[in-house]
């Protein structure tokens, strides 16, 4: 296994003892340089910014921008944008997260419309749609997502369709609303190792959402219309690699399918420390090693987020891929782009 050098003063966390944090009672420890590896495409070009005046003129919010994204340029040069619905304050406040935190005020239920007239513009193969955590409202917002994944089947009917949630509280109600609305792909992140879920993620529980997934997967067969499950993880929060090891094994027996993982990059002094980096080298292990135990698709290297190349993550993408760069010849037939 590779195993960069600790930074300077950073220590090593791989003993017994847990690493201190704030949530834990820590101190706030100064933001660091980057490795060479983490590295970012600055948004810029055409297709970006006329994305962001889309989704500005239709009062969207968006995750990439709230969660300050390593890769909003990179995506919107590619007119894709995870959509964030039901306002833009969370009402958990995790150690990890850049999304603002407090007490929400807004609500619209002509959302649902305009999700879909943006994403109907937009004419995507593949759309992601999150929310903040609504512990406010009485269903938590599972009826918003349903009417969003309705209104964009009808504006988009040959479009993939995921949706990154919130654990409900565990509601199989809240979980089947959604479900019932049928997305392709059901998203919720474990985010990290099982001895590490109470400082990273506030009022989440590990077992909760292990149990969210599960049930994902069991009412999608039960609605006959199966979905694919997916979960992402953060590395660098002082976990060890045998307890990656536990989590990606967790995932798998509630069959989830699709697994993500990439580094914590710390938002602000306020937020977590990150512990340490891992090497491109190590991503490359953890995704081999996540296959073995069966996940269909595993994304994982340092800039990879929960909704990074997720056109790609679904079965039957490498198809779409090819005819996406084929040309059509003379006699009509499809010939593949040289490589």
């Amino acid at each position: 296994m590779f195993e960069p050098a600790a930074a300077p003063g950073s220590g090593s966390h791989h003993g017994s003892a847990a690493p201190e944090t704030i949530a834990m009672g820590g101190s706030v420890t100064p933001l660091r340089r980057h490795p060479d590896w983490i590295k970012s495409r600055l948004p810029s070009g055409e297709n970006y910014h006329d994305l962001k005046g889309l989704l500005r003129g239709l009062n969207l919010n968006t995750v990439c921008e709230e969660a300050h994204c390593p890769n909003i340029g990179e995506c919107w040069d590619q007119r894709t944008a995870t959509i964030m619905i039901l306002g833009d304050t969370c009402t958990r406040a995790c150690g990890f997260c850049a999304v603002k935190t407090g007490r929400p005020t807004w609500f619209d239920d002509d959302e649902p419309r305009r999700v879909a007239e943006a994403v109907g513009v937009m004419r995507l193969e593949h759309v992601v749609v999150t929310s903040v955590a609504r512990d406010d409202l009485p269903d938590g917002g599972s009826r918003i997502f349903a009417e969003t994944i309705l209104a964009m089947r009808e504006t988009s009917p040959g479009m993939g369709i995921e949706v990154l949630i919130p654990d409900f509280d565990g509601s199989d109600d809240r979980l089947r609303t959604v479900m019932e609305a049928r997305p392709d792909i059901l998203n919720h992140n474990l985010e990290t190792v099982k001895r590490l879920q109470k400082p990273v993620r506030k009022r989440a529980r590990w077992d909760r959402s292990l149990y969210v997934l599960r049930r994902a997967k069991e009412m999608s067969h039960e609605i006959g219309y199966p979905a694919h499950t997916k979960s992402s993880l953060m590395v660098g929060l002082g976990e060890e690699r045998a307890e990656l090891r536990e989590a990606f094994e967790a995932l798998r027996e509630v069959d989830v399918d699709i697994l993500t993982i990439g580094q914590y990059l710390r938002p602000s002094e306020k937020h977590l420390p990150l512990e340490r980096y891992y090497h491109p080298d190590e991503f490359a292990e953890m995704k081999v090693e996540a296959l073995a135990l069966g996940f269909k698709h595993v994304e994982s290297a340092p800039l990879v987020r929960s909704s990074y190349h997720a056109r790609d993550q679904v079965p039957g993408a490498e198809l779409r891929s090819l005819r996406r760069a084929a040309t059509i010849d003379a006699q009509g037939r499809v010939v593949p782009a040289a490589s």
